[in-house]
């Protein structure tokens, strides 16, 4: 599959097993059989070899599934024991507690020596914290040295948010029934849900009808998607000029990566404004880019004038210089891609700058905050926006009426009037400083070759996360530098010719 995975939140997915129920001649017990085998499977694919199997299971339907597997497992001649802290407490688990009882199933109060762990404590319903008792036994599930499988989410996570209230479960995969949950897919989540697969239960597509998906996710089997061939006529001025400005003293190392991957990543002029005592390291280290003096923003002007889209922020710095630069970029017509310090300089002022006409945001500009900028952007914590990504995206998309990059694990992409975009690509390597400036300079150099302000920063992070995933697979994560990866970006951006 080439194109983007719907995400669904827990409304949705409510929706979906009642229509799945209804498929099934409205007997709920028959979806909770079929969620059962497909773990099952699931088990069986994965572990084959696992003869001694512990399923932890709650008291709602989640647990049933749990019962479902567990009496699966019994039937094959597994040695199965069911650990619970609670009898089972909706009308679907207690039968299927019975079924699995019936074929001489036993419950146990220890996880002891297993070969397989089996998470079926807690379903999509949960968004608070588990209590201490539930703490303690999912403590000791983590500290098992057995691979975990969870059924639907890993019990803690919200399947909504993709944060953790309190303690959560840590699996080696995650089997998601009928629908892929958004939540699975960005921030702590993805530490949690191990690798994810999806168990469709046989229902019919037809079964979503109606129901609109609240997230995208984006794999890097997408890029193929954006990157068509070139028309074999294609000139420099086809695609597009960047200006990259940035690069206050002790900072031009950081605008020289935002226009490598600029150029990189298929612009076809690339210009950048910094300070005097960077231009003669900028032309050795880039030949290609066209390096300008800037000591003042009054020299900007022609620059900008040529330009086609301005990527402003890395390496900028807050002082006179930056803030001067910064002015005079919000109050052009240019499209533009705010990162970093102009991400710094926007947070102290938005309201003035909303209220001006002239001087605001617009919908064909991207702004790619890290969680501590879009806190600032915000006026909230840090752990606010981590706690609710999604909403966070939104929020900043709201105030600032652009396209948005939220960045970090399961970078999200929020657009007016289309739902948002998760990358599903990219590790912890590529957390160190100057990959934000390869980011930035990829996003305005697609958007410089006639990309949408939305098509370009999904492609630009998908593209960015997958360059980071193809230089990390060749040496490792750690020491993983932004330079690393400019080789893939040229690699990974003409996918059609690989």
């Amino acid at each position: 599959m080439h194109g983007p995975l719907p995400l669904f939140d827990p409304e949705a997915l409510r929706t979906l097993e009642t229509r799945g129920t209804a498929h099934c001649d409205g007997d709920a017990f028959a979806l909770m059989a079929r969620a059962g085998q497909a773990a099952w499977r699931c088990v069986l694919k994965h572990w084959p070899q696992a003869m001694r199997i512990v399923i932890v299971c709650g008291p709602g339907n989640n647990g049933g599934d749990g019962y479902v597997l567990a009496r699966h497992a019994l039937e094959s001649g597994r040695d199965v024991r069911v650990l619970r802290l609670r009898e089972p407490a909706t009308e679907l688990a207690r039968r299927a507690c019975a079924e699995y009882s019936a074929a001489g199933g036993s419950v146990d109060a220890e996880l002891g020596d297993c070969d397989l762990i089996v998470d079926a404590l807690f379903g999509i319903g949960l968004s608070r914290a588990p209590d201490a008792e539930v703490t303690a036994l999912i403590d000791a599930i983590n500290a098992h040295s057995s691979p975990v499988l969870a059924l639907d989410v890993p019990s803690g996570i919200d399947a909504n948010t993709g944060s953790a209230p309190g303690a959560a479960v840590v699996a080696d995969r995650s089997v998601q029934f009928i629908a892929r949950h958004r939540g699975l897919r960005t921030g702590i989540a993805i530490d949690h849900a191990g690798k994810l697969e999806l168990a469709a239960l046989d229902l019919p597509q037809s079964l979503f009808d109606g129901i609109a998906a609240s997230a995208f996710a984006y794999r890097a089997d997408a890029l193929s998607t954006f990157f068509p061939l070139r028309a074999r006529d294609s000139h420099k001025g086809r695609n597009g000029h960047v200006l990259c400005i940035g690069g206050d003293h002790g900072g031009g190392g950081a605008v020289l990566l935002t226009a490598q991957a600029a150029l990189r990543s298929g612009a076809g002029l690339v210009s950048v404004a910094t300070r005097l005592q960077h231009v003669a390291a900028l032309l050795s280290a880039r030949p290609e880019a066209m390096v300008h003096a800037l000591e003042d923003a009054a020299a900007l002007a022609p620059l900008l004038e040529r330009a086609d889209v301005i990527a402003i922020g890395p390496g900028l710095g807050q002082g006179d210089w930056g803030r001067a630069l910064f002015d005079a970029v919000i109050a052009c017509d240019k499209p533009r891609v705010l990162d970093a310090d102009a991400l710094n300089i926007l947070s102290e002022r938005p309201q003035a700058l909303l209220a001006a006409s002239n001087h605001r945001l617009r919908t064909g500009d991207v702004i790619t905050p890290h969680p501590g900028e879009a806190a600032r952007l915000l006026g909230i914590g840090t752990a606010d926006v981590q706690r609710d990504r999604f909403a966070a995206a939104s929020a900043l998309q709201d105030k600032f009426g652009c396209v948005v990059v939220l960045k970090g694990a399961g970078s999200i992409v929020a657009s007016k009037d289309a739902p948002p975009a998760v990358i599903c690509a990219g590790n912890p390597g590529m957390g160190t400083g100057g990959m934000g400036d390869l980011l930035t300079g990829v996003i305005a150099s697609l958007r410089a070759q006639g990309f949408t302000a939305r098509d370009a920063a999904i492609a630009g992070a998908l593209l960015h996360a997958a360059a980071g995933d193809a230089a990390a697979r060749d040496d490792g994560e750690r020491g993983l530098l932004p330079s690393d990866l400019l080789p893939w970006l040229r690699c990974l951006a003409n996918p059609v010719r690989r």
